[in-house]
């Protein structure tokens, strides 16, 4: 893993790349990338047919086929652009954002869904934390028999998540004539690149579902996976329509992190009529800890079943978490039967709508809490946590009762003129909120169905404009309320790239607290560093120092910030730099050092400086080579 990370970001920081080619060879302007690793851990869509026709998993013969074939890969402006073994590209269209850049990690032990244990959902989640910073999203090449397990597990695991992870599959290899894994491939390659859906989401036929929430429907249908009980989060038809009111968003002030252990003690079990007390009694035994029960309609048992009660309610005072969940395939459990209460009584708590796949692993998930207590843990298993379950919608302007009103007054009806008239509305109000730092007009406008991270036509967003304002009480706001510190405008600037150009430094550190990082290429930031030190903008260079900036970092001609401090003799500019690690001993295109070009151009109080923090090397050096 850290082999192919260390190749991307040689990609991204190559230096040719600089000088990208202003036109692609089909003749399209260059635009913004958008880069993706795709994990591809097994399953039908790498599959290759044998001799006799039998589909079996090739080492390395996945890579090897998606470079041959052209919807998959822009062979001309790959290799032009990065070499030929450089990452992978997309062909472009005029009508595309970005272009979509993407690497593959193949597992060395191809793994057939049935397969797949907690062992590799831990192993998919560390990889990409490892990867988290260098890429825009992923894409989780998996079969399908588990899939709905894997992704509702990742849900979890992934905690805090600010980028996109699809995990998608096909009932037809990729390859074949005629496929499913094609378009499946594509459609997430595109969305993981260019849309903000801060979630673990399942890619399959058309539609783009919350992780959690799907189980697969059919063996055979190319629209294999459902979410009965939520909405798609996007559809991919002719064009990419997605749903953000119902996007679920972290509103934790925290970087991206992995929880990667989960508790194996837990189990599905399954009512069905004239089911024995010692199989319930065998089932919760120790070393049990969790157990998803899915019992029948609304969440009923038999009530004249005493002796299932009783197992039920010895395993709960043991410290036993059981969820009640229903059979059904649509719908959620409630206490309004009395055998519902029952179970409540006794115990079990429930698991309103979550499906079997959601509950079994955030069981996991949540067990897995040691810092939890149990009734910590009871209340977590009925807490939204990820949007798994609907508890109840709290009593809020959801309609678009704000847009409709405007839509009445400008004579407009169509659904389609409804959303169009929001994507303009919100986020022009969201933004003069910010600007007059109005946190109750920002939280009213929520209330009303705003998505507080729908951007706006340059791509911008109100934390976008808020990091440029420069009120912290506005940026912490518009955190908490779920907006996306990852989004790139068109500019591919994001949040971060304004606090780091307005100078807001505790704006700066907020966002680095909640996971904010470096996006795009390292010499572009080197350049607008150099930029800084070249007209003696310390305070602009510190901005850079607190976002994590290499003050070495150099631009295309080799040149650092302390060179160009030196050849404009910036001497405050100069002592900022040495004294946070800047080096003094990188060397230009030309072979010079900062205190070379600053004896070029007769630059006498850099010359001074540098020549005495050249001493102090020297004397350094001389006593740790005596000690």
């Amino acid at each position: 893993m850290s082999r192919l990370l260390c190749e991307s970001h040689a990609d991204i920081n190559n230096d040719e790349n600089m000088e990208s080619v202003k036109k692609s060879p089909t003749g399209l302007t260059n635009k913004p990338e958008g880069r993706v690793l795709v994990l591809y851990t097994g399953g039908t869509i790498g599959m290759v047919r044998n001799e006799e026709g039998v589909l079996v998993p090739i080492a390395n013969a996945f890579i090897k086929n998606l470079r041959r074939y052209p919807q998959l890969h822009d062979r001309e402006y790959a290799e032009k652009t990065f070499g030929a073994m450089g990452p992978l590209v997309l062909p472009m269209t005029a009508t595309d954002n970005r272009r979509v850049i993407y690497n593959v990690l193949e597992y060395s032990n191809l793994c057939d869904s049935s397969n797949m244990t907690m062992d590799e959902w831990i192993r998919i989640a560390n990889d990409i934390k490892e990867s988290y910073e260098y890429f825009d999203g992923f894409v989780i090449l998996h079969g399908t028999d588990t899939l709905s397990y894997t992704a509702s597990a990742l849900s979890f695991m992934l905690e805090s998540l600010g980028k996109i992870v699809i995990v998608t599959g096909s009932q037809m290899p990729i390859f074949d004539t005629r496929s499913d894994g094609l378009d499946n491939f594509l459609a997430s390659l595109v969305i993981a690149a260019n849309y903000s859906i801060p979630e673990v989401c399942v890619f399959f036929g058309t539609n783009l579902l919350r992780g959690n929430r799907t189980s697969k429907a059919s063996a055979s249908s190319f629209e294999a996976f459902h979410s009965p009980n939520f909405p798609p989060l996007a559809t991919a038809n002719i064009k990419i329509e997605v749903n953000y009111r119902s996007i679920f968003r972290s509103c934790n002030l925290e970087k991206f992190s992995v929880h990667a252990s989960l508790n194996r003690n837990v189990g599905l079990l399954r009512l069905f009529p004239s089911i024995t007390s010692d199989l319930v009694k065998v089932f919760l035994q120790s070393p049990i800890e969790g157990v998803v029960l899915q019992s029948y309609g609304m969440g009923n048992l038999p009530t004249n079943r005493d002796d299932i009660i009783k197992e039920l309610r010895a395993a709960t005072k043991r410290g036993v978490i059981i969820v009640n969940i229903t059979q059904c395939a649509t719908g959620c459990v409630s206490d309004a039967y009395e055998a519902g209460k029952l179970l409540r009584k006794n115990g079990v708590i429930l698991g309103f709508d979550m499906t079997p796949e959601a509950a079994l692993t955030k069981l996991a998930y949540v067990l897995s809490k040691h810092e939890w207590d149990t009734e910590t843990k009871r209340q977590m298993m009925q807490t939204n946590l990820r949007g798994e379950l609907t508890v109840g919608q709290p009593p809020t302007l959801q309609d678009w009762d704000l847009v409709e009103a405007v839509a009445k007054s400008l004579r407009l009806s169509s659904t389609a003129e409804l959303q169009e008239l929001g994507s303009i509305l919100f986020p022009a109000m969201l933004s003069a909120a910010v600007i007059r730092r109005d946190i109750i007009k920002l939280e009213s406008l929520q209330r009303y169905g705003a998505d507080i991270s729908q951007a706006n036509a340059d791509g911008r967003t109100a934390l976008h404009i808020a990091c440029c304002e420069g009120d912290i009480k506005v940026v912490r706001c518009l955190l908490k309320m779920g907006a996306n510190i990852h989004i790139k405008d068109r500019f591919d600037r994001t949040p971060l790239t304004d606090a780091i150009e307005y100078d807001r430094h505790e704006i700066i550190k907020l966002l680095l607290q909640c996971g904010a990082h470096f996006h795009g290429n390292a010499l572009l930031i080197g350049e607008r560093m150099c930029a800084a030190a070249s007209v003696g903008n310390t305070k602009r260079l510190q901005s850079y120092l607190l976002a994590g900036a290499d003050l070495s970092q150099k631009d295309v001609s080799g040149r650092t910030p302390l060179h160009f401090a030196a050849l404009h003799n910036h001497p405050e500019t100069i002592e900022f730099l040495l004294e946070n690690g800047a080096d003094p001993h990188c060397l230009d295109i030309l072979g010079q050092t900062a205190a070379e070009l600053a004896e070029t151009v007769r630059a006498e109080n850099a010359t001074r400086l540098l020549a005495s923090s050249r001493r102090n090397i020297v004397v350094e050096s001389t006593a740790k080579s005596h000690t």
